[in-house]
């Protein structure tokens, strides 16, 4: 028998061991740990891989950098490889809460990772690598999309290896969960704010208008409905695709995350152990492992910045008579209803915030990115950019073939996948078990059951033009090429 049973998991955030202590603005401390000595060369493994030439929040408001800059520092905190000496790794098991970030046990005591349940990988950039899987090889890329082997773990508690349960599958109740790209996050953060902006404005309109229901349509997507009255204040049971409090979060398979910093907050305790000080408090070393300011709170501001200028994915022409018959096959069969083909935006400026306010995007924010510039999107005529994701950023129930066995209210459901760049992003869905977009389709159930069943009604040449349709959307040609 060789079920592996794991203590509860709760979610928390935390990291790892010893090193010089610096302030948020990356100056080192008086005492810490380990108090290295200063000299004109450090060797490798001798102590923090980041350096202590570190960003900090004031650089970034005080406009001492350019975009560059930032976006250098944002990509060097992606691509490092950190040690102990940055805070890899988390602290003493906590044998209360031995799953959470901070506390974690390690994989056969090896002292450094666990794999199952984070601690899985050095480098952001690790699950984040590849360009193309079209190419043999394929394409590196800097925030690029991950291989099933990069798949992320998350929150398991039983793994049944040699289904002792004789279910037919090894039972696993945790997340499995692919990487996508980052490429065009500034486009989909943007949209996702600007439906949030909405969404928070049809709750006051609900609020000075008692009794009547009003619709939660933003950028043509529906959301459902709300009402508010007097006795029972606001009603969401109608809310649609988006959690009660109408906060869009397009990043995340679940949509569970308003924006890529929040994104970050979460990433960097779990996969690294690395623990950001907007977190845990300046000078804070929550997990014990001697370390504190293991991310500072410039580097998360670099980090965003240099996601959200990605440039976003490209379309290929292919053959046109071909890619127009697939593409009006693609609205036919109604796949466009949830994978929207294009969001507009209202403004080409995305504004950036600390802290952030998950409802009230235009809170405290301290850095504008222009992404007709930083991430060449085009404008549109509404004053903004046109973002062209395919997707709703809305979730929706996928049926039980493609459920999750988390325990969760949300298993069944998934936020739209963005189709931008899925000719190079194989393999598909959630957990990357479809290998052909064919596959991907067909495995569609639940509110994407119709578009599967009349996809599997198409003759052959239809289905040669749809997927040639599909197969014009492309990831961006040597992406971060500036920076390298």
């Amino acid at each position: 028998m060789h079920r592996v049973m794991l203590a509860t998991v709760v979610l928390a955030v935390i990291p790892s061991l010893a090193q010089a202590q610096f302030d948020v603005g990356g100056h080192p401390l008086v005492g810490g740990p380990t108090h290295q000595p200063e000299s004109t060369f450090v060797p490798p493994g001798t102590g923090p891989a980041l350096g202590t030439d570190r960003i900090t929040q004031d650089q970034i408001v005080n406009e001492e950098l350019s975009e560059k800059e930032i976006r250098k520092a944002g990509m060097r905190m992606f691509s490092t490889p950190f040690n102990r000496f940055d805070g890899y790794g988390d602290g003493p098991v906590n044998v209360f809460d031995p799953t959470s970030p901070g506390g974690r046990p390690t994989l056969q005591d090896n002292g450094t990772f666990l794999r199952i349940n984070g601690l899985d990988s050095q480098t952001c950039m690790e699950c984040h690598s590849v360009g193309s899987n079209a190419t043999v090889p394929f394409t590196f890329a800097v925030g690029g999309a991950g291989g099933s082997n990069n798949n992320a773990m998350f929150g398991p508690t039983e793994i049944d290896v040699d289904d002792s349960d004789g279910f037919g599958y090894a039972f696993y109740n945790g997340r499995y969960i692919n990487p996508p790209f980052l490429f065009g996050a500034g486009g989909v953060e943007l949209a996702a704010k600007e439906m949030t902006a909405d969404l928070q404005e049809f709750v006051l309109v609900a609020q000075q208008n008692p009794g009547q229901v009003i619709p939660l349509v933003t950028k043509g997507v529906d959301f459902g409905e709300i009402v508010y009255t007097l006795l029972g204040g606001l009603d969401t049971s109608a809310v649609e695709g988006v959690d009660e409090d109408l906060v869009v979060r397009p990043f995340g398979r679940k949509g569970d995350n308003h924006s890529i910093r929040q994104f970050d907050l979460g990433a960097l305790p779990f996969h690294l152990g690395m623990q950001p000080v907007e977190t845990v408090g300046e000078g804070v070393d929550g997990d014990g492992d001697g370390v504190v300011n293991e991310a500072l709170i410039g580097e998360l501001s670099a980090l965003h910045v240099f996601a959200v200028t990605m440039i976003k994915p490209r379309v290929t022409k292919g053959h046109p008579p071909q890619v127009a018959a697939g593409r009006q096959l693609f609205e036919d069969l109604g796949c466009a209803g949830c994978h929207v083909p294009e969001l507009e935006t209202e403004s080409n400026m995305l504004g950036l915030a600390f802290p952030e306010v998950q409802t009230d995007p235009s809170a405290n924010i301290f850095m504008e990115v222009n992404l007709k510039h930083s991430a060449r999107f085009k404008k549109n005529n509404q004053g903004g950019v046109t973002v062209p994701l395919f997707s709703d950023l809305k979730r929706h129930d996928m049926g039980p073939e493609l459920a999750e066995s988390f325990g969760d209210a949300l298993d069944a459901q998934f936020i739209t996948a963005r189709l931008w760049g899925i000719a190079d992003t194989a393999p598909y869905l959630h957990d990357g078990r479809a290998l052909t977009l064919t596959e991907a389709i067909q495995m569609h159930g639940g509110e994407g059951q119709a578009a599967s069943d009349a996809f599997g009604a198409l003759s052959p040449d239809q289905v040669v033009d749809l997927l040639a349709f599909l197969d014009t959307l492309k990831t961006p040609k040597n992406p971060n090429k500036e920076l390298l």
